[in-house]
């Protein structure tokens, strides 16, 4: 399978302001383009690439007055199988688990594992540990959480999208990472495109989605909280704790967001792109 993805995203801005973004596509899918992947932007500003300690790519670059427009398109092969689902996946003890996932286990900013640790052993003490565990965590968050984009805030945590009962997509994956580590399954917040293939076309403007990974027997297994069924086509950009580690752009100044255009499409075997 062939997907056509990218993006138009502008900035309007005052005076230079700098900026980070992690507007390129996740290393580990890097060999599976079959068309160059470049940001490109509308004004000649120089940017130049860093991987950070979580393994995104992260682009730094200057917004000059006035604002710019980044944009991407570009082609990427995938296999065109859902998600895995593995049912008998255990669950490691902490005891036994790698020095390096550890840290997927411990609080971060959107996901306060002490507000929310004695009621998800209150939920999930009961559950069998292990995959089955996990998907206990995911079919309550997404029976729990009303979604839509008018929910979004940039400050909500895990704890307030319990609360609130509302939120986008990075509200689910912040409260089922939060969940997960309060029963000591190491979980990580993915950021990515998920267009609608192999799904009925969903209304409403094509977005950024947000899932998240967990570790089980050794390896990382993808979950969704907001769609609750394994899904075609995921494209990797960043992981890391949580939102704070994979945000798509920092400003470090008065920036202001005036145009988000993404797309995410099927290549037909007539050549042209379908889908969301």
């Amino acid at each position: 399978m062939l997907i056509r993805t990218g993006y138009d995203i502008s900035f309007a801005a005052n005076r230079p302001t700098p900026m980070m973004a992690m507007l390129s596509i996740h290393p580990s899918r890097s060999r599976d383009l079959t068309t160059p992947h470049r940001i490109t932007s509308d004004k000649q500003v120089p940017m130049y690439d860093y991987v950070d300690s979580f393994g995104n790519v992260c682009t730094r670059l200057t917004i000059p007055a006035g604002g710019l427009t980044l944009s991407a398109d570009f082609v990427v092969e995938d296999s065109g199988l859902p998600d895995r689902v593995v049912p008998d996946a255990p669950q490691v003890p902490v005891a036994e688990l790698p020095d390096d996932i550890l840290l997927f286990l411990l609080g971060s900013r959107y996901c306060e594992t002490d507000r929310l640790s004695n009621t998800a052993w209150n939920l999930f003490g009961n559950t069998p540990p292990g995959w089955a565990r996990v998907q206990a965590i995911v079919e309550f968050v997404h029976g729990h959480i009303e979604f839509g984009y008018h929910h979004a805030r940039s400050t909500k945590t895990a704890w307030d999208a319990f609360q609130e009962k509302r939120g986008v997509c990075r509200d689910f994956a912040h409260l089922a990472v939060t969940l997960c580590r309060c029963m000591n399954i190491p979980a990580r917040y993915c950021t990515g495109y998920l267009g609608d293939i192999g799904i009925p076309p969903v209304e409403g403007p094509m977005d950024f989605s947000a899932w998240f990974d967990v570790y089980l027997g050794g390896e990382w297994y993808t979950f969704d909280a907001r769609h609750n069924r394994p899904r075609i086509g995921r494209i990797l950009m960043a992981r890391g704790r949580d939102a704070t580690d994979t945000a798509l752009t920092t400003v470090f100044g008065p920036a202001t967001l005036s145009r988000f255009d993404v797309h995410t499409d099927e290549i037909t075997a007539e050549g042209q792109a379908g889908g969301s």
